[in-house]
């Protein structure tokens, strides 16, 4: 358990130094200070601060694509509609950021860095995200809830929305005075979210579509 709690310091204090100072500005001693542990436990753990950096980033990638891959198996079974599969990604992408804003604000950050790893996580991680948004539009498609296959560009618009709040936080704090962390923000957010996704649905379809958040 102390083993377990101390490697949670680690990590939190190594996100919580890397969005202040910068992953190149925080040695391994700041963030053994910062998490009351010594040097060589971070080296124990994670081998070194580039071996800390890359589980931050992975683990946190792995989740964010897993939610959206789970939708797309809902609707590859038609356990559900593309479209509310589609929502439930949406929706599910943006709570699991909410849990982690502080992560996601630095691996949104990170990953605007043209660094190998960096590389790496586009022909990964990136790649799949563009992959599964684009296989529930193609089986909405298929299923007839949406006329036709959106443009090449949509994807990269859901994908910012999708990061803005959580990649510009300050931003939407001090012009907006919004709180991107909080559950009044994440419902308003999602339901203009789920708007611009009902345009691209038939309009006998979105005349009866829930916008409600959805629920399990």
């Amino acid at each position: 358990m102390g083993k377990k709690a101390s490697k949670e310091k680690v990590i939190n204090a190594a996100i919580e130094l890397f969005n202040v100072q910068g992953f190149s500005g925080t040695s391994v001693r700041d963030i053994a200070k910062k998490a009351e542990c010594n040097v060589a436990l971070i080296s124990y753990y994670f081998g070194s601060k580039q071996g800390l950096l890359e589980q931050l980033i992975t683990e946190f990638l792995e989740e964010y694509v897993l939610k959206i891959e789970n939708q797309v198996i809902r609707a590859e079974k038609q356990e559900d509609t593309a479209y509310d599969c589609l929502l439930r990604a949406i929706w599910d992408v943006m709570v699991y950021q909410q849990t982690k804003h502080a992560l996601a604000r630095f691996v949104h950050r990170e990953i605007t860095l043209d660094t190998t790893l960096v590389r790496e996580l586009m022909t990964t991680y990136l790649a799949k995200e563009k992959h599964l948004f684009v296989s529930l539009m193609h089986i909405a498609y298929e299923n007839k809830e949406i006329a036709s296959l959106p443009n090449e560009y949509f994807v990269l618009q859901l994908r910012g929305m999708l990061t803005m709040p959580f990649l510009h936080p300050q931003y939407i704090r001090e012009v907006y005075h919004l709180m991107p962390h909080e559950n009044h923000f994440m419902d308003q957010y999602f339901s203009e979210l789920a708007e611009w996704i009902a345009s691209h649905f038939l309009e006998e379809v979105t005349k009866n579509m829930n916008r409600n958040i959805p629920t399990d």
